[in-house]
């Protein structure tokens, strides 16, 4: 298959964020490979869909592989996949605990680290990481230090990843979301989500993938955590 268009790579494809960046990069005529535990086959010869838990370090190679195998090239990676459990520190479980740091840890780190090795060996890429304003700005009301201890640990190696690689035309940077209203979130906590944003409103899927697309097209833009957050952390 002819490698000349671009490639991008999407975890947690199946629904919300995930879903609206395959259809963005799309629209952009990149071809995709799209991957979540619960994603279905397309019918989009451009989109191939690939079912797999992100957590487990060896779905990550697995995706690359078979982006590399389709269509040649990877030239972007969304690491999109990421689950947030809110609860005080000492009520976490062993279990959640677990959960969290194979899915935001082990997702982020085997797949980026495929994705990586095959953007130097054509000469560039880019790779665009989830995380959460949370990590900037802890509020009392959201106690979340299982988002903080993994999102977190994913905005340094942003900028670890991006100084490392910069000179080889692979460009790392990350958006960081206030709360973004998809169905995960009941219409009767909407006013208390609203609340935590300076603006005073839930953020769109809309917001993210713009912010996504913007760090596509920024060439100079490398190690950067864009806040699309409501202000929340600028303060409150």
């Amino acid at each position: 298959m002819s490698t000349e268009s671009k490639v991008a790579v999407i975890t947690g494809a199946s629904q919300g964020i995930g879903a609206a960046l395959v259809e963005a990069y799309r629209d952009r005529g990149y071809r995709v490979v799209a991957t979540s535990r619960s994603i279905r086959p397309s019918s989009d010869p451009d989109v191939v869909a690939i079912a797999g838990d992100i957590g487990d370090p060896a779905t990550g190679p697995r995706v690359i592989a078979e982006a590399l195998a389709r269509f040649g090239r990877v030239d972007t990676l969304v690491n999109n996949a990421g689950i947030f459990v809110a609860s005080p520190f000492t009520r976490y479980s062993a279990a959640q605990y677990d959960q969290v740091l194979a899915t935001n840890l082990n997702g982020f780190f085997f797949v980026t680290q495929a994705a990586v090795e095959a953007m130097e060996a054509q000469g560039g890429g880019h790779v665009v990481n989830i995380t959460t304003s949370l990590v900037d700005h802890a509020n009392a009301q959201v106690p979340s230090v299982l988002a903080s201890l993994t999102k977190g640990g994913i905005a340094a190696a942003t900028r670890s990843l991006a100084i490392e690689y910069a000179t080889r035309g692979i460009r790392v940077n990350a958006v960081s979301p206030g709360i973004i209203k998809t169905p995960m979130h009941a219409e009767e906590t909407h006013d208390f989500l609203s609340a935590l944003h300076p603006v005073g409103h839930m953020g769109t899927i809309d917001d993210i993938v713009g912010a996504v697309l913007y760090l596509e097209m920024a060439g100079f833009v490398t190690g950067e955590i864009l806040h699309v957050d409501g202000g929340q952390s600028a303060g409150h």
